[in-house]
């Protein structure tokens, strides 16, 4: 019941969020003026029309959410095909409302009202199932909850419970603008004259729709708008992240995870440790074998999720390799499980490089498909969990910091473990963890996931001739010149170096780059420094020095793969 209750929550907020205005024209015309009804018609409009619309985008919108990336894994086809497809009917619905008899047509098998109402205009079913398959909304805990769940193919009832319940959420502000929107057109007089003007808005609507989201436009409008619901959003986080469990779904493996506290300052007991599961390759273990969390019995064990280019797991390793070289003849087992953010993060060659160069001797779990992630009910990168020498969780730390307390609660756990430990003194490790809000946020440069992008025009995938802006935004980027931009990285496209223009505000900047060839750089004063790069994706040091603000011009010269800015 609590799970109905978040997800009808966050549907609420999202469903007043401003990612939902680029779908308000099409609702208001296609579910509420083509539903609305005037004395003296032959064939009234179909009263149902504005709730099967919805109907249809909650259906199409729940099964691409849950299923979609796993069905479309399994098949070994294109991410985005099921977005793309739902461009193109999005495009023919539009012509078929300015071409009635094509409406007819293409509705037929979704017309389950009778045949005198659906005659006229249609049930409008198979409107909502497009509209469904390329509604994007803001991306909340619950959300999140549900993508992670879909994603790793862990669904059970209470996913899909979720899910549906996020979905009805969504749904009722909708519902509520449409049947509004059918109220207006009734009692404004002059409708009635037009209802054919009605459905070729609609479908004009529709139309400029699609051609928006191929061009990216409603990412570019959400962008200019504040997010005026992020603080409820970030409420119902904080509130009932246990209950959504953004890592994965709760099971009675790893239900007592609740009891800890994140950062806690004193050992906690949040039930035995789950397995390590679903691992495609180990590292740094005899012969490439894996380790069974139970064979462990007697030691206590430091479990860290991490990701080699993730900026946050590099300032937080040299403090597990300290505490791994401090106390692993005390009896630690540090264990890291690598869980990619990045699709060349599953690359075990890259890994092993990452590792290599962090000075990771400890073992190193390749958790691709993020079964162990799942099972930890994890949430970030860094995330600590240490588990005492009979196998319990007794902390857990989420994120950077929090460095002297873990190290205080590893040390007792040592003692609890063999009283007669002779522990060296602790480990001295600066803490480089920066303030909240005191460095830009991590920038990706590939459209799946593109941020701060604070250039003139849409920022697509594809080939495009970039400019750079009169005024750019703070803690933002800009391209200039002939770039490709691809799903996860973007690359000069032409023969000449393209640049960028990058606005920061932090201590170290660092670029995760990849291919052949060089970055030069050149800051505020003119100061210039040339990046080789050479190889897979890995992470490169660009600014390091006292916190400032500033920015840099990079050329990048063809056969350089950008992936991302990282900030400390």
């Amino acid at each position: 019941m609590d799970l109905i209750i978040i997800g009808l929550l966050g549907g609420l907020i999202t469903g007043i969020s401003p990612c939902i205005l680029p779908v308000l024209p099409v609702i208001f015309l296609t579910g509420g003026a083509q539903s609305a009804r005037f004395d003296g018609e032959a064939l009234p409009a179909a009263r149902g029309r504005p709730y099967l619309v919805i109907l249809g985008l909650m259906l199409s919108f729940s099964l691409v959410t849950l299923v979609g990336s796993l069905v479309l894994g399994l098949l070994n086809l294109p991410q985005d095909v099921i977005r793309w497809a739902g461009i193109a009917v999005l495009i023919l619905l539009g012509i078929a409302l300015i071409v009635p008899r094509l409406e007819q047509l293409l509705e037929k098998p979704f017309q389950w009202l009778p045949r005198k109402e659906v005659q006229n205009r249609g049930s409008g079913f198979g409107v909502g199932l497009a509209l469904g398959a390329v509604f994007v909304p803001c991306a909340g805990p619950v959300l999140a909850a549900i993508i992670v769940a879909g994603s790793t193919g862990r669904i059970g009832l209470d996913t899909v419970l979720l899910t549906v319940s996020f979905a009805v959420g969504v749904a009722a502000p909708l519902l509520a603008f449409a049947l509004a929107g059918r109220g207006l057109v009734q009692r404004i007089r002059a409708f009635r004259a037009r209802e054919r003007g009605l459905r070729i808005a609609a479908g004009v609507a529709m139309i400029a729709l699609a051609v928006g989201l191929v061009f990216n436009v409603p990412q570019q409008l959400q962008r200019l708008l504040p997010d005026y619901t992020a603080g409820l959003q970030q409420d119902l986080a904080e509130k009932q992240g246990d209950a959504l469990d953004l890592g994965g779904l709760v099971t009675d493996e790893n239900r007592e995870l609740s009891n800890c506290t994140n950062a806690a300052t004193v050992l906690e007991e949040c039930g035995q440790a789950p397995a390590i599961r679903g691992i495609e390759q180990w590292l740094n273990t005899p012969d490439g074998e894996g380790i069974d969390i139970d064979d462990l019995r007697g030691r206590v064990v430091l479990i860290d999720f991490w990701a080699y280019s993730c900026i946050n797991c590099q300032r937080s390793i040299p403090h597990v390799v300290a505490w791994d070289e401090a106390y692993r003849d005390s009896g630690l087992q540090v264990i890291g499980i690598h869980s990619p953010e990045y699709a060349f993060e599953k690359d075990a060659d890259n890994v092993r490089a990452g590792a290599r160069d962090f000075g990771i001797e400890y073992p190193v779990a390749l958790d691709n498909s993020l079964s162990t992630w799942t099972a930890y009910r994890n949430r970030y990168w860094p995330a600590h969990y240490l588990i005492d020498a009979d196998g319990v969780v007794r902390h857990i730390s989420f994120g950077e910091g929090n460095y002297a307390a873990t190290e205080k609660m590893i040390r007792d756990l040592l003692v609890d473990a063999d009283p007669d430990a002779a522990l060296p003194a602790p480990t001295e490790v600066a803490d480089s963890t920066p303030e909240v809000g005191s460095t830009t946020r991590e920038t990706f440069l590939g459209s799946a996931k593109d941020v701060n992008y604070g250039g003139d025009g849409p920022y697509r995938a594809g080939r495009s001739d970039y400019g750079l802006p009169d005024q750019q935004p703070d803690d933002s980027f800009a391209l200039d010149g002939d770039w490709q931009v691809e799903t996860q990285y973007a690359t000069p496209a032409g023969e000449d170096a393209g640049g960028i223009r990058l606005s920061y505000r932090a201590a170290e900047v660092r670029m995760v780059l990849a291919g052949a060839g060089r970055v030069t750089v050149q800051d505020a004063e003119g100061t210039r420094r040339t990046i080789e790069v050479d190889g897979t994706p890995r992470s490169y040091e660009v600014v390091e020095g006292a916190p400032s603000k500033g920015t840099l011009t990079l050329a990048v010269s063809p056969g350089v793969k950008v992936y991302s800015f990282t900030f400390g």
